[in-house]
């Protein structure tokens, strides 16, 4: 049984993978795949939905019917108080004028506009939400969701991760995401909670759910 994750990030590819390949979860043996193993380019959806559910179902349905198989998308970003919850959805594009550039200088241009539009402000808390939806073409088979509460610092910290992980810290362990350990971050961090949430969801499916 082979299912794709409809991403193009390999980071999040193989935590995601990682987390889900850590025990047989749908009762069988799973080929995790991701979009850079198709060998084939596929066009990406357009994500412009005002909630990370509803971008989530637009990718998973849309993958899985464009390759035939079953397709688990998410849909995932930062959450900051002091902003009113931006940049939410549009955490992977905040900063627009970044958003031709590669993922790691997109990364460095999206945490200098949250520096400094956070700079001198005193309510730092923030979370990261993600939602994961499982489709088989249009039938949604599973959906999860999970949120993981920090605070934003002014200075980067640590060098694992991607996106935000560097300017978000966990108060309870004093550091941030990208000082964690993989398997730290994958027990604890928001994607960690809905992949968890999931994993009991696929044991009950089969390949002709």
């Amino acid at each position: 049984m082979t299912i794709l994750i409809a991403t193009n990030n390999p980071a999040k590819a193989r935590e995601i993978a990682a987390v889900l390949s850590a025990n047989d979860a749908a009762g069988e043996s799973v080929t995790w795949k991701s979009l850079s193993d198709l060998g084939e380019a596929i066009p990406e959806p357009v994500e412009d939905r005002d909630s990370f559910l509803e971008n989530a179902t637009l990718k998973a349905t849309y993958y899985s019917k464009a390759t035939g198989l079953w397709a688990l998308a998410d849909d995932s970003g930062l959450e900051v108080d002091a902003l009113g919850g931006e940049p939410g959805v549009h955490s992977a594009y905040f900063d627009r004028n970044s958003a031709h550039l590669p993922r790691a200088q997109r990364d460095g241009a999206n945490n200098a506009k949250l520096a400094a539009m956070l700079l001198g402000r005193e309510t730092r808390s923030a979370r990261y939400r993600c939602v994961l939806v499982l489709a088989a073409g249009d039938c949604v088979l599973a959906m999860s969701e999970g949120i993981f509460e920090g605070v934003i610092v002014d200075e980067p910290r640590g060098r694992g991760g991607f996106g935000y992980d560097p300017y978000f810290l966990v108060p309870a362990l004093g550091k941030t995401v990208a000082e964690l350990s993989p398997e730290e971050k994958n027990r604890i961090s928001h994607r960690g909670k809905a992949l968890a949430a999931l994993r009991e969801q696929l044991r009950t499916l089969s390949p002709r759910a």
